[in-house]
């Protein structure tokens, strides 16, 4: 792990975690493994308790797994290939009482779930917008109410030579956000908030 990127004093599973795309083609996501981060991403909290969130997963080997990875893009499967397991994450848009509010939302505090907890795991994870959407709803028959929104590779960490020499700085560079005076307002928009003030 890169020495630059959070400050030490928030939490280990959010300080730790990155997307990186250097992953270890002999590393192992155990069923195991791959049940409690899901099982995480079932705790999520979403709207009403609605539970949008519906995921389809294979581990490396299986053929779930290569039909995931047939459905990335050319440039995420050059390293996805190494995952132990391939995730589509989906959102289910409806229920019994009709259209589920922040559908989307709900999806998206499931996966940040499923990321932390592959991190407790000793795992990392890389979430991707790249890849065949209105593929994986044909491949997996995914019902028209289900919307498939990313997909997520889990794997071990590699060293970053396992990427193509034009990929390396990308995975090495230093980690960088908006400073919180952008991003965290109080008063009136603009206004950042002083952490001194709490």
């Amino acid at each position: 792990m890169r020495s630059d990127g959070p400050p030490d004093d928030l939490h280990p599973l959010i300080r730790d975690r990155w997307s990186p795309r250097a992953l270890d083609p002999a590393g192992v996501v155990t069923g195991a493994a791959l049940h409690r981060v899901l099982e995480a991403a079932r705790w999520a909290p979403s709207y009403g308790n609605t539970q949008p969130a519906r995921f389809v997963a294979g581990l490396r080997g299986s053929g779930t797994f290569d039909r995931i990875l047939a459905l990335l893009n050319r440039g995420n499967q050059a390293w996805a290939y190494a995952a132990g397991a391939l995730v589509i994450a989906c959102a289910e848009t409806e229920n019994e009482k009709g259209e589920i509010p922040y559908a989307e939302y709900g999806v998206g505090l499931a996966a940040e779930n499923l990321v932390l907890q592959a991190v407790a795991e000793g795992l990392v994870a890389h979430q991707m917008a790249g890849f065949d959407a209105p593929g994986a709803t044909v491949e997996f028959d995914l019902p028209a109410s289900v919307r498939p929104l990313t997909a997520i590779a889990i794997g071990v960490l590699g060293p970053p030579e396992l990427l193509p020499e034009d990929k390396r700085g990308r995975e090495t560079a230093p980690r960088h956000r908006k400073p919180s005076t952008d991003t965290v307002f109080t008063d009136r928009w603009g206004t950042p908030l002083n952490p001194a003030d709490g």
